[in-house]
């Protein structure tokens, strides 16, 4: 009964898409005629039938009806397999690959994901007494009382972690000129530490590298608000009385200018796409999968599989998604384990694995080296502010009056 009913739900969308088409081509043709008799064609007509056209093909090829003249599915990948995408990415076919990243590439640098059981952060936030979890990136709970996230930052902060061997594959990337650009969800700003530029990145939920009062909108770069925010201390502007919040995006408010104009031009351009350590469930940015072309390769490398079709939608073969176990799929690979070992994999598959592996170990040296020195300098200034003041409270007592 639950099948022939699904068939009959698939059967009807189908003939309503070619019922669009037929009245489409109709008009057009009628379309013709008047222009062959006259000059008088209407710019709101043509433009109305251009909209009704392009939402049924947007329907048909996000729903699988594309008629078979209308779409050739070309098979990029010998195989579906890693192999099959290395293969890919030693050709010269492959010149702009665009990765999206979630919160997976950044645990292994010691910071928390959002939604693991036991050890995500989300999970870890009962301490700060708050209504729900997400409450804490929450504008109308942040403007009422924004100390537990400044709390949360503290422990957060861009400066205490190293990027990670994923984040230095993704600047490898950008080294080799093969990247277009990188999407990630994270706001740790490991990205800009391991060295991608800003022309390459796109922080699509924000960061943690500039903030702007709530009131006045004043800039504050990173280093003022860590001053203020490891003293304890709400940052606030130094125009007005409001709080400065870094430009994290949070719920409810608009995603950043950058994000929305780079995909529109990126994604039809991408040859390949890898997301790395990403749940594929937060929107908009999850749906970031389905905007390259249906026949463009699709990687995901994960701790486990994210962004499928699922339910219904998946049963009638309609949806859209990630299509690792169908027998039609040409395009969607899994790795499943961690991104570190599966970057490390794919520098050593394309023969990159030794230069990844110095890139690292050379640049967590940097690393710790300017972080020891910075560690020097505090506390030489924290002494000599001590000694000044030791020095004060001497003369202050030197110059008492003596009875």
């Amino acid at each position: 009964m639950y099948f022939k009913a699904v068939k009959h739900v698939k059967l009807w969308i189908r003939k309503y898409l070619h019922g669009l088409k037929m009245a489409d081509k109709g008009k057009n043709e009628t379309n013709v005629k008047n222009d062959e008799g006259s000059a008088s064609g209407s710019s709101s007509s043509s433009t109305s039938d251009f909209t009704v056209e392009a939402l049924r093909r947007y329907l048909a090829e996000k729903l699988g009806f594309l008629d078979s003249e209308e779409v050739e599915k070309v098979k990029v990948l010998d195989n579906v397999s890693v192999d099959g995408v290395i293969d890919y990415i030693k050709s010269d076919k492959c010149k702009n690959i665009i990765t999206m990243a979630g919160a997976g590439i950044s645990t292994s640098a010691g910071i928390p994901d959002f939604r693991s059981p036991g050890s995500g952060l989300y999970h870890n936030l009962q301490k700060y007494n708050l209504p729900h979890p997400q409450a804490i990136f929450e504008l109308d709970f942040f403007y009422d009382n924004p100390k537990p996230f400044f709390v949360l930052a503290k422990e957060l902060y861009p400066g205490s972690f190293k990027p990670t061997t994923c984040h230095y594959f993704i600047k490898l990337l950008e080294e080799k000129g093969c990247l277009l650009r990188h999407y990630t969800q994270n706001i740790d700003t490991l990205e800009r530490v391991a060295g991608i530029s800003d022309e390459k990145l796109v922080e699509a939920h924000g960061t943690f590298h500039r903030g702007h009062c709530v009131l006045c909108n004043e800039e504050y770069p990173l280093e003022w608000m860590k001053t203020q925010i490891f003293d304890d201390k709400i940052p606030t502007c130094e125009k007005c009385p409001g709080v400065v919040k870094p430009d994290i995006v949070f719920f409810g408010e608009n995603l950043p200018a950058k994000f929305h104009k780079s995909l529109k031009v990126d994604f039809p351009k991408c040859d390949l796409l890898i997301v790395l350590g990403s749940s594929l469930v937060v929107q908009p940015f999850a749906s970031l999968i389905d905007r390259v072309p249906n026949n463009v390769p699709r990687l995901l490398i994960n701790r486990e599989k994210a962004g499928e079709r699922s339910g219904i939608m998946s049963m009638i073969g309609m949806g859209s998604g990630m299509d690792f176990d169908s027998k039609d799929n040409t395009r969607d690979v899994l790795w499943i384990g961690d991104c570190d070992e599966g970057c490390q994999m794919l520098a050593d598959k394309l023969g990159w694995g030794d230069e990844l592996k110095k890139i690292v170990e050379k640049e967590h040296k940097r690393i710790d080296e300017e972080t020891k020195n910075a560690s020097k300098k505090t506390e030489d200034a924290q002494e000599s502010k001590d000694a000044s003041k030791t020095e004060l409270e001497d003369k202050k007592v030197d110059e008492k009056p003596h009875l």
